[in-house]
């Protein structure tokens, strides 16, 4: 969006904006969103009181309440019947009822929108980790336990990626599983849990076909592009993640660039705009420009698919068209209106929708604040063109904040200057892409060029959001839910007005301050670590194991497993300064051990994989030769009784001992942990006995076989769970016992069992999800530990 500034009064006239729209916007998602939220009354109630409202200012006869009068009695009156109507048929839905009981139907549905992956954590790899995916559908027929039965109501599909994956919208099919209860406070009447693929599939529609050849066709021209930009394009341009690596959707979601991913109205600003500059150096009139870009933006919106947020950007887009058409200008605020009314109008499901939300919210933004506050930083000396670039993102986050900090339980400390940083290249990158999509199938070599001109842009955006994702301090926590964002929103509004008080402005920077370091963890913020001499650390990976032994080499250390997912064993690797890893162990094979394994290789030279015998589960064991591949690095076996030493550390494998016959396919979650490579290390901090997830038989095995288990430090078998021997843990008889444990788990780790018996041993007990990351170093007589932002204490 372009922010037009008055030379002529430095500021934004307010008379620009016509405001009558407004009002009835708020009226009509203000009753949906109650009705959704309490029921159906609940939008009755809103609907009439917005009646009332419209009839005493209709009352009033004046001339200029007219136009938002009228349009406030009919939102109101649409808030109050067909609204309610439909809210009250999706509480009454015979499926919804059937759904509470679990009962087995099968539906005809037509699919509402493309399937959207569900991946698995501790997956590196996108595609890899996406077993099932999630499918908005609307029902057409349906029968529950051999008995037809008449509904018409939003159903959610979870079915097997194999054969649902590539099912495009308005295709019907026949869908067969059990029935689950549907989230509250929405249309969806029931969640049906499909496990064969589909049946009686109808044809797509000859649009749907293309675009989905376009999708298709961007994809193999990007395969020309490293990993990470040729995952990143697709989801630019088409909102299309699935080939974009874990890792880099999560620092774009830590440094607040998430919405360039979502396709929305800064899409369709974006392409339209292309547009019309097109027309206007052509000397186009106003009629055949917005033609011209209407043209393009409906391509547009089939391309990319009818979800809400397109769907809501296209009639967004459609309105400013027309506007323009008609030689309406500055009629951004009234479009907005007019397609929060229509939308919440046709889905009401929408007002709960928090991209929804997220979108309008940015676009008022943009449309109020944006430009007073450009006025205001150009009257202060900024350049024009700089105050905008200042002025717009800062514009988004405030009004955005208090949504996102709802919605996630976070706050993004850097999301304002990401997007600065980011603004520049997004406009270049979607005309881009939109031009490789287009030209591609028709001429590759050309599409393959347009892909090589937009890599630039897609690795800058990496750059800044991997950045921003690691600046200390970058996500704040913040209490979730409407509490949450409720806070967040008078906090805000608390700050604007008292900034317009001079004398108020240097006490307001000082409590700011104070916040920030009462908020900010002090680990992020306390300088000294790693500490020094340090021999091994328990990096904080959440629900996971990662652990890092350090050599006498500086910059060089082994690594222990590597979490559940992309990121926090790079990072905390980062943080001890570690930049070669001779070898990289992993103990099993299990998600939470090998999901970070791509993570430990960015940046840093990587000696080798070593794994145990264990070739369970099958997806991680490709995954894990497939990071080896990639990498062009050995992938080795450890046996027992194999000895490794570097200056300063050695490794003695001792387990697994616990052998089983079973095909891998048959091992469940138990025999692969009891397949664990159990380790025992020579530190300067002492003995170090590293035990993967050994449970009960493994265990029993290690100390029937008469293995010296004596350590000086433990690391706590499968985080802390009651499945350890007390026998066993009195062999070790550790000073210190470090649990890697995940904060507020399902699985009730750690153990108070466990934690007692340690503690009955005389072990000084640290745990990851109150820690945070914990070293061990050399101390006086013993082993120390350091807690990450705590002074070192001894384990006793």
């Amino acid at each position: 969006m372009t922010i037009t500034s008055r030379s002529d009064t430095g500021a934004t006239s307010r008379r620009e904006h016509d405001f009558r729209l407004v009002p009835a916007a708020i009226a009509g998602w203000a009753g949906a969103l109650a009705g959704l939220r309490f029921g159906w009354w609940a939008a009755v109630a809103v609907g009439a009181l917005a009646v009332g409202a419209a009839l005493v200012l209709l009352a009033r006869g004046r001339r200029r309440f007219l136009g938002a009068s009228g349009a406030l009695l009919f939102l109101g009156l649409v808030a109050a019947i067909p609204t309610a109507a439909r809210i009250h048929d999706a509480e009454h839905d015979v499926l919804g009822a059937a759904a509470e009981r679990g009962t087995v139907a099968s539906l005809r549905v037509e699919i509402s929108e493309r399937p959207r992956p569900i991946h698995q954590a501790g997956y590196a790899d996108q595609q890899a980790g996406t077993r099932s995916v999630a499918i908005p559908a609307r029902v057409e027929a349906a029968t529950v336990d051999g008995r037809a039965v008449g509904s018409t109501g939003r159903v959610l599909l979870l079915a097997p990626v194999a054969g649902w994956g590539k099912l495009l919208p308005g295709q019907e099919v026949v869908a067969s599983g059990r029935l689950a209860p549907a989230r509250g406070g929405e249309l969806t009447v029931a969640v049906l849990s499909v496990r064969d693929g589909p049946a009686e599939v109808g044809p797509a529609s000859w649009w749907q076909r293309a675009a989905e050849a376009l999708r298709s066709g961007l994809h193999s021209l990007c395969s020309i592009l490293p990993e990470e930009p040729a995952g990143l394009l697709p989801g630019l341009v088409l909102g299309d993640t699935s080939a974009l690596p874990q890792q880099v959707e999560q620092e774009f979601t830590a440094s607040g660039l998430t919405h360039l991913m979502a396709v929305s109205g800064g899409n369709v600003a974006i392409v339209c705009g292309a547009v019309l500059l097109v027309c206007r150096l052509l000397r186009a009139g106003p009629k055949l420009s917005a033609s011209a870009a209407g043209a393009c933006l409906v391509g547009f919106l089939v391309l990319v698919g009818p979800e809400p947020s397109v769907v809501r950007a296209g009639v967004m887009g459609a309105v400013g068209l027309l506007a323009l058409a008609l030689g309406r200008r500055g009629s951004a605020l009234p479009a907005l209106a007019f397609a929060v009314c229509v939308l919440v109008a046709w889905d009401p499901a929408m007002a709960v929708d928090f991209g929804f939300a997220l979108s309008v919210l940015a676009t008022a933004g943009l449309v109020l604040l944006a430009p007073r506050w450009a006025d205001s930083l150009a009257r202060r000396g900024i350049p024009p063109g700089y105050a905008e670039g200042l002025a717009v993102p800062l514009a988004a986050f405030v009004v955005t904040a208090p949504v996102i900090a709802g919605m996630a339980g976070t706050i993004s400390l850097v999301s304002v200057i990401t997007n600065v940083l980011a603004a520049p290249v997004v406009a270049p990158v979607t005309v881009l892409g939109v031009l490789a999509t287009v030209v591609g199938p028709w001429w590759t070599g050309a599409g393959h060029v347009l892909v090589r001109l937009a890599d630039p842009e897609a690795r800058w955006l990496i750059t800044v959001a991997r950045h921003g994702a690691r600046a200390p301090g970058a996500v704040l926590g913040w209490p979730g839910g409407w509490l949450g964002g409720v806070c967040a929103a008078g906090i805000l509004v608390l700050v604007v007005v008292v900034l317009r008080f001079r004398r108020l402005r240097v006490l307001v920077a000082v409590a700011l301050v104070v916040v920030l370091l009462a908020v900010v963890p002090v680990r992020v913020l306390a300088p000294g670590w790693p500490p020094d001499g340090w021999a091994v650390v328990e990096c904080d990976v959440g629900q996971g194991d990662a652990l890092v032994l350090a050599t006498a080499d500086p910059g060089r250390a082994v690594v222990v497993d590597t979490g559940p997912e992309p990121g926090p064993v790079d990072e905390c690797l980062r943080r001890l300064g570690v930049d070669r890893v001779p070898l990289v162990v992993l103990s099993h094979l299990h998600a939470d051990h090998v999901g970070g394994l791509a993570s430990v290789f960015d940046g840093r030279a990587v000696g080798a994989i070593a794994v145990g015998p264990g070739r369970a589960p099958a997806w991680a064991w490709q995954q894990v030769s497939g990071e080896a591949a990639r990498h062009r690095v050995p992938l080795v076996e450890l046996s027992q009784g194999q000895r490794l030493d570097w200056p300063g550390l050695s490794l003695d494998v001792l387990g697994p001992r616990y052998v089983t016959r079973r095909s891998p396919a048959l091992q469940d979650g138990t025999m692969i942990n009891n397949s664990s490579v159990v380790l025992r290390a020579g530190t300067s901090a002492g003995r170090v006995l590293l035990s993967g997830d050994v449970e009960l038989a493994a265990q029993a095995d290690l100390l029937a076989d008469g293995v010296d288990l004596h350590a000086d430090v433990l690391k706590v078998p499968h985080h802390g769970s009651k499945y350890s021997l007390p026998q066993f843990l009195s062999a070790v008889r550790p000073r210190a016992a470090l649990i890697s444990v995940g904060e507020g788990n399902v699985y009730g780790h750690p153990s108070k069992s466990t934690v007692d018996v340690l503690g009955t041993l005389g072990a000084l007990v640290t745990r990851t999800d109150l820690d945070g990351d914990t070293a061990v170093l050399p101390g006086d007589g013993g082993p120390a530990v350091a807690r990450r932002g705590e002074p070192r204490g001894p384990p006793h």
